[in-house]
């Protein structure tokens, strides 16, 4: 082999070693970043007594709510045995004594606490309960049974005989500060959910992050070695190798080419520009098409010759291939695939058939979700990726619009540019 040969060969070998250096380099960069993002002990610690703090004052809150509860209801009871004695006084001046100003001022003041009497006779008088409920006796009856578990019911007894039992409820405000702890868990239980989420999306925020800048990085590495093929393939054309190899080896560089353009778009907004949609559709498609196994019968069709959309080419034929390409996996390698443009008023469809076994109703939506994949060995990120592609950098939608065990149609959705 000629000198320069030698060196050239010398050369791109070095540039190989560089590049795989780099993926290692990069694939320990990676695990000790996603440990860092993942396992990182001072994030754990803090986080660990941010859960302690809030549950001890969780717990400080729910002690003392229970105390004034327990204290207010001491001091209701109180003050129904206050209305108990007044009312021990309102029988005995019914027969030897007028009653006093004080006496009906406490009876008269108690407005909010429900209350039976029940007398020696079994006679029933009523206080503070609506008067259509009062003519009620069974209601009346599950009442005081009620009440007999709410409170312990108070004996009004003269002279050692027993005259009446009163038996009492818990009044509106009581009631109402028995299920305040219970609003409080649940005010707590949504803020807890809502830091919960918070975090969650900072993590996974923080690791798209590292995957957007190992994509970018993986882009920028791949220009020296391409760099080095498009200056190989020039020296082949100028040793009159057969033109078919060299312009297949052109046609390779160009895809690689076009792979780094993409990676170098992920975690940045893509430039969309007017271009023909059924162009650049036929043009990922007749890539795959010549690139797949005999035994795949293609068809494009489309009811338009023509017609301009706002697109990034690079990353609207990735979605392309992805779906062609998951479509082929669908169908094991033999089958039939189809691809078909039409336009209804100002949007424009593509939709891609396949004649595989079809996706369950209830997984039309959760396949658009990372990780999810029925492949052994899918990372389940493909049509995730082309839903971000399609819904967040073009503004369209994508959807399953069929799918049953004689295959599925994939639709995608855009506006046609005015």
């Amino acid at each position: 082999m000629p000198q320069k040969y030698k060196n050239q060969v010398h050369k791109n070998e070095n540039v190989s070693t560089n590049y795989q250096q780099y993926f290692s380099f990069s694939a320990i960069f990676k695990d000790n970043y996603t440990k860092k993002v993942n396992f990182n002990p001072k994030r754990k610690a803090s986080n660990i007594t941010l859960l302690i703090s809030a549950f001890v004052i969780v717990s400080l809150i729910l002690w003392n709510t229970n105390s004034f509860f327990k204290k207010f209801k001491e001091e209701e009871r109180l003050k129904m045995e206050i209305w108990a004695t007044a009312q021990l006084e309102l029988i005995q001046s019914s027969v030897d004594q007028e009653l006093g100003n004080l006496t009906l001022k406490v009876m008269g003041n108690n407005t909010s606490t429900p209350m039976i009497l029940v007398n020696e006779a079994g006679t029933i008088k009523t206080h503070n309960i609506p008067e259509e409920k009062a003519q009620d006796s069974i209601y009346l009856q599950k009442k005081i049974a009620q009440y007999r578990n709410e409170n312990q019911p108070i004996q009004i007894v003269q002279d050692g005989e027993l005259l009446e039992t009163l038996y009492y409820g818990n009044s509106e405000v009581l009631n109402k500060l028995k299920y305040y702890p219970l609003a409080l868990l649940l005010i707590i239980f949504l803020f807890g959910t809502v830091i919960f989420f918070f975090f969650k999306t900072n993590k996974a925020s923080e690791q798209n992050k590292l995957w957007a800048g190992m994509a970018k990085e993986t882009a920028h590495q791949i220009g020296t070695p391409l760099t080095s093929l498009l200056g190989w393939n020039e020296l082949l054309k100028s040793e009159n190798i057969n033109e078919d190899i060299t312009k297949e080896i052109g046609k390779d560089i160009s895809r690689l080419h076009t792979i780094t353009e993409r990676f170098s778009k992920i975690g940045s907004t893509p430039k969309l520009e007017v271009h023909d949609i059924v162009s650049e559709t036929e043009k990922a498609y007749e890539y795959l098409k010549r690139r797949s196994s005999k035994l795949i019968q293609f068809s494009f069709n489309s009811n338009i010759s023509e017609l301009p959309v706002l697109l990034n080419p690079p990353l609207y034929n990735w979605s392309i291939e992805n779906l062609v390409k998951n479509g082929i996996d669908a169908m094991k390698g033999r089958g039939n695939i189809s691809i078909e443009i039409e336009q209804k008023g100002q949007n424009v469809n593509v939709l891609v058939t396949d004649t595989g076994h079809g996706i369950p109703k209830s997984d039309f939506q959760n396949i658009f979700n990372p990780g999810v994949t029925s492949k052994k060995r899918g990372w389940g990120l493909g049509l995730s990726l082309v839903k971000r592609i399609v819904e967040e950098y073009h503004k369209g939608k994508i959807k399953v619009l069929s799918s049953s065990k004689e295959g599925t149609i994939m639709q995608i959705s855009l506006k046609a540019s005015p």
